[in-house]
C-alpha cells in the first residue's frame, strides 16, 4: 500500500505537468513543410492554424493559411492570428524575426534534425503538446523500429561511392553531418565529398569526375533528368557507364520526417543495384 501511494504521488503530478502543457497551447504555427509534416505525425493537427508555403502533407495541411515563404516570415499576420507555439527550423527561418517573436511572449519550439534517430525525438518532444501523446509515442516506436531492422541489414554491405547533386545551378552537394547525408549512411553509401568544410559545398563536374563515384543521385525539385549534364560523359564516370544515375524523391528526402523512411529505402535499394551491377564494387 506504501509503495502505491509512493508511486501515485510520484506519477501524479508529471501526468498533470504534461496535462497543462498540452491544453497551454491551443493556436499553433509552423514555419517549416517538414515541422508540418511532423506536427501532424505528432497528433497536433487539430491545434495548427497556419504554416509555410509548400506545407502540402498531409492532405490536411493544404487548407492551412500561409504565414511565410522563402523571402521571409509574414510577422504582422503571425500577430494577428495570436500563436500561442510556433515550430520553426533552426537555421533555416530568419534568426531576427524569429527574436522578435520571442521577445513578444511566443513560444517557439525548433527544429535541427542532423540524425535519423532524431525525427523520431522530435515527434515525441512535440508530442508533449498534445492532448493524447499516444499517437506520438507509437509513431515515433514504430519508426525507431523500423530504422533499426534496416541499420542491422545494411551494416555490413559494401560501401558504395555516390554523388548527391542537390541542385542545378549552382551545382551544389553535401557533405558528412549534414541532412540528408544520413540517408545514405545508413545503407552503405560513401559520399565522394564527405570531408568537405562547407555544408553543402558548390562544385563542378571536373571535382566530381576526380572523384570517381559508382552512383550519381539527384532530386525530381532540383534536377532534370532529360537534361542531365552527365549523360555525355561515358568513359570518365562509371555512375554514367553502368547507367547509375537516379532521381529521388525530394519530399521523403530533403524532409526529416515519417516519410524519410520511403527515402532510405528507395536509396537502398538503388545502392543494392549498383552492387549487383558494377564490376568495380
Amino acid at each position: 500500500m506504501r509503495f502505491l501511494f509512493l508511486s501515485l504521488f510520484i506519477l501524479f503530478p508529471f501526468s498533470t505537468a504534461i496535462a497543462a502543457q498540452s491544453h497551454a497551447f491551443q493556436r499553433i504555427i509552423s514555419l517549416s513543410p517538414h515541422m508540418t509534416e511532423l506536427a501532424y505525425s505528432a497528433g497536433l493537427g487539430d491545434k495548427l492554424i497556419a504554416a509555410s508555403d509548400y506545407s502540402d502533407y498531409p492532405e490536411q495541411a493544404k487548407k492551412l493559411e500561409r504565414v511565410a515563404n522563402y523571402r521571409g516570415i509574414k510577422m504582422e499576420r503571425i500577430l494577428t492570428l495570436k500563436p500561442d507555439l510556433i515550430l520553426a527550423w533552426k537555421g533555416g527561418n530568419p534568426s531576427r524575426e524569429m527574436a522578435r517573436l520571442q521577445q513578444l511572449g511566443i513560444k517557439i519550439f525548433y527544429s535541427n534534425p542532423t540524425q535519423l534517430t532524431d525525427i523520431a525525438d522530435t515527434i515525441i518532444k512535440l508530442g508533449n503538446f498534445a492532448d493524447d501523446p499516444s499517437q506520438s509515442i507509437t509513431a515515433a516506436t514504430t519508426f525507431r523500429t523500423q530504422l533499426t531492422k534496416i541499420k542491422a541489414r545494411y551494416q555490413n554491405k559494401i560501401p558504395v561511392r555516390y554523388f548527391y547533386q542537390l541542385s542545378d545551378s549552382p551545382m551544389l552537394t553535401i557533405s558528412d553531418g549534414n541532412w540528408p547525408s544520413p540517408v545514405f549512411d545508413i545503407c552503405g553509401g560513401e559520399n565522394i565529398f564527405s570531408t568537405s568544410t562547407a555544408a553543402y559545398p558548390q562544385v563542378n563536374q571536373e571535382q566530381v569526375v576526380v572523384r570517381q563515384p559508382s552512383v550519381i543521385f539527384g532530386s525530381n525539385h532540383a534536377t532534370s533528368k532529360e537534361n542531365s549534364p552527365w549523360l555525355n560523359w561515358q568513359g570518365k564516370l562509371p555512375a554514367v557507364d553502368n547507367h547509375q544515375l537516379y532521381q529521388l524523391n525530394g519530399d521523403w528526402l530533403n524532409r526529416p520526417t515519417l516519410r524519410t523512411l520511403k527515402a532510405v529505402q528507395q536509396v537502398c535499394q538503388l545502392l543494392d543495384n549498383a552492387r549487383n551491377t558494377s564490376p568495380l564494387l
